[in-house]
């Protein structure tokens, strides 16, 4: 199936935005992360949402998942995708004919999504990432930085609570974005945390990311000593990975109604 088939029962805005593509890196030697400039300033997200992505000549409809922050979209009109390699032709086109004032239309989708409201009672989130099911995730982490920074700056009326990431990949150069979370964790320390899980490592790892490496899968140890009444879970990664880490979670007590997933397609 397609993306707009996988989807048809998600929630998607009715709007369709043009977008032109203002910058292009490699993320890893798979990923690139495109930065997307926004003219409309009714288009909006919440994190943890995805874009249907229409490209001109191309007849199939890409899905992808934002990997920035509402935040960064309000203060600058910029949105990032983070885009693997593969023979699918959107990804193939970002991958191959992509270049910088590339223009595309996006729409809006999912029902994937944190967006905590001045009010709410603080709730803690462990994060469960595998591959590039980062994408959600990682946006989803740098709004709860945005929202801690305008805490700290502004007097904001959000009630936080801690934000631990488990991210798995086969080795340390799979790891998207591990600087910028690295760089979270240091800015936020106790309230933003990471464990990097590598299941297939063989060269040497940095000095700066061994102290948050664990070789092997997440396990239920990982995961047991975060369970509590006031705890969410967010899940997102390849779907037999979602499937053990669902079924885990049963194991240790964690209440249906507080996992959140997105099999990744």
């Amino acid at each position: 199936m397609d993306h707009l088939e996988r989807t048809a029962n998600n929630f998607r805005q009715e709007v369709i935005t043009q977008a032109k593509v203002c910058g292009i890196t490699s993320e890893s030697e798979t990923v690139k992360r495109l930065r997307l400039a926004i003219a409309n300033k009714d288009f909006t997200f919440k994190a943890g949402q995805w874009v249907d992505f229409f490209i001109p000549g191309v007849s199939v409809v890409g899905g992808f998942s934002i990997c920035s922050s509402p935040g960064l979209l309000e203060r600058e009109g910029i949105l990032e995708l983070a885009v693997k390699h593969t023979a699918h032709p959107p990804a193939h086109w970002i991958h191959t004919e992509c270049t910088l004032d590339s223009e595309v239309a996006l729409r809006v989708g999912g029902d994937f999504f944190f967006d905590p409201q001045p009010g709410d009672s603080p709730v803690n989130l462990v994060l469960i990432a595998g591959g590039v099911g980062i994408n959600p995730l990682f946006s989803i982490l740098l709004h709860i930085a945005d929202l801690h920074g305008y805490q700290e700056g502004k007097g904001n009326r959000h009630k936080l609570g801690t934000a631990k990431l488990h991210y798995s990949a086969k080795n340390t150069s799979e790891l998207l974005f591990k600087k910028n979370i690295l760089g979270l964790m240091k800015a936020f320390p106790g309230k933003i945390s990471c464990c990097f899980h590598v299941t297939q490592q063989r060269s040497q790892i940095c000095k700066e990311l061994q102290p948050h490496i664990t070789e092997g899968r997440i396990s239920e140890k990982d995961l047991e000593k975060h369970v509590s009444n006031d705890t969410s879970w967010y899940i997102c990664g390849p779907p037999p990975m979602i499937e053990s880490i669902s079924k885990l979670l049963t194991n240790i007590g964690v209440p249906r109604n507080r996992v959140f997933f997105e099999k990744w397609w």
